[in-house]
C-alpha cells in the first residue's frame, strides 16, 4: 500500500447506515441494503452497519412469527450474500431468524459471498413500549453454537469476533440495541477479548432527549472499551402506530465523536468515517488495567477470520485531524481547557509555596509568551493565598541582543501587575565570562556560537538562583513542554532548571490561548490586558544573537521548526506512540491546505500557514534528532504540574526514557515518507 492510503496508515473506514424500511417486505429491504452497500464499496468502506431487524422492519410486531415473513427474510439474506461477493464491505444487517423452537433477533454478518456468522440479541427489553419477549428468545446463552442461514451452517452467539486477516487491528463485534443499555454489555467482554470495532444495530424508537441518552451510552462504551463504536438506528418507514423513529447514526472512537448523521433523514443515509485502529491498540497497550480487567472477567470468544482486501491507493481521510492537538477549535471547549489549565498551574504553585512556608516567587521576565504566562500564574497564586503581589520578584535581564520592544513589554507588564520589579544588566558579567573563556566575541569578533548564547542564558538563571537565596524566594520556572521536548533550553543553571516550573506541562501552542483567556475572562485590570495583548503579537525569539543589518533577526522557529508542527508531532509521539510515517500522514492532512478545516478561535488569519509534505518531513527529522539528543535535560527536570491529557515530559510521570537511546529506527522510518 502507498503512503497516502488510509488503510496503510492503520485506519479502517466504517459506515453507520440507516434506510427507509419497507414493512414486512424483505425483498425490497434487501435491494435497499445492497444499494447502500454498493455506495459503501465505492467509498472504500470496510464495515457497513445497518439497523436492527432492517430486513423486515422492527415494528412489524406479530408478523414476525409468520412463516411467510421468515421465509422471505431468508431469501433476502441470500440476495445480499450473492451481491456481497463483489463488494468490499463487511455487511451487518438485522434479521429475525428461527433457531430450535424459538425466534432470535439477530445481526447477520456477511462478507465475500458468505455469511460469516450471526450474533443474537442477548438482552430483550420488556418494559414501557417494548415487549420483545413476546416474539424472541434471548441469545445470551448461545455461546459456542451454530445456526443454518443461506444454505450454510455458520457460527452463532454473542461471543463472535470477526477478524480481518489482512488488516491488523480490525476485529468486529456486533450487538443489538438493548445490549448497549445494560450494566455489562456483550461488547464489553468482546472488547476485552480483542474486538476493536463494536457495532450496534438498533431499533430504538425516538422520544424527547433519547438521542442524548444514546450519545452518552455510545461515547462511554467507546471510551471504557478503548474501541470504536458504530451505532445505527431505525428510521423512515417504521410504523408510527404508537412510536416514531429518527434514524440516528453515530460513530465514536475512544470517547471522541467521529461522525453523526442527519436525524429524521428523508431517504437512505450513511455516516462514513475512518477509525484509527492504531490508536485503539496503543490505548490498550498503555492502559494496563484494561487487560487486568480481562484477566478478572476471563471473557471467551470465537474468532471468525475473513479477508478484507482493502484498497491500496489514496481514498482520502474521513475524519477530522486537529491542527493543534493540544488546543481545541471549539470556543466553549477551549475556554474550559484554559480555565482548567490556568487553575491547575495556580493551584500547583500555591501548594508548593505553602509547603515551603512563605517564600517569595522569583521569576525572570523577558516580554515573551512563556515568562509572561508564568508571571500571570505567580501573581494569581499570591492573590489566592492572600499575599501581596509585591512578594512576586520579577527581574528582566537584558543581554547583548535584547530588543527595546521586549524590554519595554517586560517592564510595563511587571509594573501593571504591581509586582516587585528590577532590571539587572547582565552584559558586563557576560563580557567578563567571555573574556575569561578567551572567547573570540570578547575581542569583538561576531562569533555567535552556542557558548555565546549560553553564557547569557546561564547567567540569567545564575542571578535568579542567587537572588532567591538572598531574598528568601524560590525560582519559578518558565520553560514550556515544547521546549523540553526539543531540548530548546539551557541545561543546569539555565532555563531548564528552577525550584518549581509552572509551565513544564504546557505546550507552546497552548500558551498564547491561556494568555488570551486571562484577557477575555477579566483576570487583570485593563492596563495589564493591554500589555498582554501586545505580547501576543510578538515573534518568538531568544534574543541572544545581535541583529545584523540586512539579515533576519534570530527566530526560534528557524532553528527548531514551527511550534505548530513540533506540538503536532509531540502529541502523537507522547500520547499516541505513532511512528513518523503516520505522524507525517496526519500532519499532511491537517496542514497542507490552510483554507480547509477549523482553526482555534482568535487565531490570526494572517498567521495561518500551510506546509508541504517535504516541509513536514524535514521538521519531523529535526524533531526526532533533537528529541532523542535532549532526553538528559528531561531526566533532570524540576517539579511542575501536569496540565494537558496529551502528557508531560516529567521522568516521574508520563515520560521515562534513557538519555543514551538512539533515534536510528525513527529516522529509518522517515525514509518511507515520499519527497
Amino acid at each position: 500500500m502507498e503512503f497516502y492510503s488510509a488503510y496503510a496508515q492503520g485506519f479502517a473506514r466504517v459506515a453507520a447506515c440507516t434506510m427507509p424500511v419497507a414493512l414486512a417486505d424483505p425483498a425490497a429491504n434487501a435491494r435497499t441494503v445492497v444499494a447502500l452497500a454498493r455506495e459503501c464499496h465505492d467509498d472504500g468502506v470496510a464495515v457497513a452497519v445497518f439497523p436492527e431487524l432492517c430486513l423486515c422492519g422492527y415494528s412489524v410486531e406479530d408478523l414476525l412469527l409468520q412463516d411467510t415473513l421468515l421465509d422471505a427474510v431468508q431469501a433476502a439474506i441470500e440476495t445480499i450474500v450473492e451481491a456481497s461477493a463483489e463488494l468490499l464491505p463487511v455487511i451487518v444487517v438485522g434479521a429475525p431468524l428461527a433457531h430450535g423452537t424459538r425466534l432470535l433477533n439477530c445481526a447477520v454478518v456477511i462478507k465475500g459471498g458468505r455469511v460469516l456468522g450471526v450474533a443474537p440479541k442477548s438482552y430483550l427489553p420488556n418494559y414501557r413500549e417494548f415487549y420483545e419477549r413476546r416474539h424472541f428468545a434471548p441469545g445470551d446463552d448461545l455461546r459456542g453454537t451454530t445456526i443454518r442461514v443461506a444454505g450454510a451452517e455458520v457460527p452463532l452467539g454473542p461471543d463472535l469476533v470477526f477478524s480481518a486477516t489482512d488488516l491488523p487491528g480490525l476485529r468486529l463485534h456486533a450487538e443489538i440495541c438493548e445490549d448497549m443499555w445494560v450494566p455489562v454489555p456483550p461488547s464489553a467482554d468482546a472488547a476485552l477479548a480483542g474486538a476493536t470495532v463494536l457495532a450496534n444495530l438498533s431499533g430504538s424508537p425516538i422520544t424527547i432527549a433519547r438521542a442524548e441518552d444514546r450519545r452518552l451510552l455510545v461515547r462511554s462504551a467507546s471510551f471504557r472499551a478503548n474501541a470504536a463504536y458504530v451505532f445505527a438506528a431505525a428510521g423512515q418507514g417504521e410504523s408510527t402506530t404508537d412510536l416514531a423513529w429518527d434514524g440516528q447514526t453515530l460513530v465514536y472512537e475512544c470517547g471522541d465523536l467521529l461522525g453523526e448523521g442527519e436525524r429524521f433523514p428523508a431517504g437512505p443515509y450513511r455516516t462514513v468515517v475512518d477509525v484509527d485502529l492504531d490508536r485503539i491498540r496503543q490505548e490498550r497497550l498503555r492502559q494496563g488495567t484494561f487487560d487486568d480487567n480481562r484477566r478478572t472477567r476471563q471473557p471467551t470468544s470465537r474468532e471468525v477470520p475473513f479477508e478484507l482486501a482493502a484498497p491500496a491507493g489514496d481514498i482520502g481521510l474521513r475524519r477530522k485531524v486537529d491542527r493543534f492537538p493540544f488546543v481545541p477549535d471549539d470556543p466553549e471547549r477551549l475556554a474550559r481547557d484554559c480555565y482548567e489549565g490556568y487553575h491547575i498551574q495556580v493551584a500547583g504553585l500555591m501548594q508548593r509555596l505553602e509547603a515551603i512556608g512563605t517564600p517569595k516567587a522569583v521569576i525572570g521576565v523577558s516580554g515573551g509568551l512563556d515568562s509572561t504566562h508564568a508571571l500571570i500564574v505567580a501573581t494569581r497564586a499570591m492573590d489566592a493565598l492572600g499575599r501581596p503581589r509585591s512578594d512576586v520578584l520579577a527581574y528582566t535581564m537584558p543581554g547583548f541582543a535584547t530588543g527595546e520592544t521586549s524590554r519595554s513589554l517586560a517592564t510595563r507588564l511587571s509594573q501593571a501587575m504591581g509586582v516587585t520589579f528590577e532590571e539587572i544588566d547582565i552584559k558586563p558579567a557576560a563580557e567578563q565570562m567571555l573574556k575569561d573563556l578567551d572567547h573570540p566575541a570578547a575581542a569583538g569578533a561576531p562569533a555567535y556560537d552556542v557558548t555565546y548564547e549560553n553564557v547569557q542564558a546561564g547567567l540569567r538563571y545564575d542571578y535568579l538562583f542567587r537572588l532567591a537565596n538572598q531574598r528568601g524566594g524560590i525560582v519559578v520556572g518558565t520553560g514550556d513542554l515544547s521546549e523540553l521536548a526539543l531540548g530548546w533550553c539551557t541545561y543546569g543553571v539555565g532555563d531548564q532548571m528552577s525550584h518549581y516550573n509552572v509551565n513544564a506541562g504546557v505546550p507552546k501552542t497552548l500558551v498564547q490561548h491561556l494568555i488570551r483567556w486571562t484577557i477575555d475572562s477579566g483576570q487583570f485590570e485593563q492596563g495589564t490586558d493591554e500589555v498582554l495583548a501586545e505580547i501576543l503579537e510578538q515573534e518568538i525569539t531568544p534574543e541572544l544573537i545581535p541583529a545584523v543589518a540586512g539579515q533576519k533577526t534570530q527566530a526560534t522557529e528557524d532553528v527548531v521548526g514551527p511550534y505548530a508542527l513540533a506540538d503536532f508531532t509531540l502529541y502523537h509521539v507522547l500520547r499516541r506512540g505513532y511512528r513518523p510515517t503516520k505522524i507525517a500522514f496526519l500532519a499532511w492532512h491537517a496542514w497542507h491546505d490552510a483554507a480547509s478545516g477549523q482553526w482555534p478561535p482568535g487565531f490570526p488569519e494572517d498567521r495561518r500557514p500551510a506546509y508541504t509534505l517535504a516541509e513536514i518531513r524535514h521538521w519531523l527529522d529535526v524533531f526526532c534528532r533533537r528529541f532523542f539528543a535532549s532526553q538528559f535535560k528531561r531526566s533532570a527536570l524540576p517539579n511542575g504540574p501536569k496540565v494537558s491529557a496529551g502528557g508531560t515530559m516529567s521522568p516521574r510521570g508520563d515520560w521515562r526514557m534513557p538519555s543514551d537511546a538512539a533515534a536510528t529506527a525513527w529516522l529509518a522510518d522517515l525514509e518511507n515518507i515520499p519527497g
